[in-house]
């Protein structure tokens, strides 16, 4: 089974930078998307960006040019580099393995507060 784990949310101020790290525990981490969400208290999980097995990424319009995702299939992690963080990327930020149709696998989650 794949084992997710993120690390490296934190406080970070208005208009600064953090990193985000998953340790993803699978034999073939290098053929499957990756992605990551996240989800603010009483508010529905969102997409925040994906990446390919061949590399390419995606992101919707709330974050694109401001958030970076990245891979590293040696390592098997995925990264999320956030910069010129917004108070409204406040959240619990997962990563997600998308292992084929109807076959996901999430971390438990990294907290990021985006405040003064």
């Amino acid at each position: 089974q794949v084992q997710i784990e993120e690390s490296g949310g934190g406080l970070v101020q208005p208009g600064g930078s953090l990193s985000l790290s998953c340790v993803v525990s699978t034999s073939s981490f290098s053929d499957h998307p990756m992605a990551w969400y996240r989800q603010a208290p009483g508010k529905h999980r969102d997409y925040v960006a994906g990446i390919t097995n061949d590399g390419s990424t995606d992101y919707p319009n709330s974050v694109k040019g401001r958030f970076t995702i990245s891979r590293d299939n040696a390592k098997k992690m995925v990264y999320l580099q956030i910069a010129s963080a917004k108070p409204e990327d406040t959240g619990m930020y997962y990563c997600k393995a998308i292992l084929g149709p109807n076959d996901e696998h999430w971390g438990q989650g990294t907290q990021v507060t985006v405040s003064s």
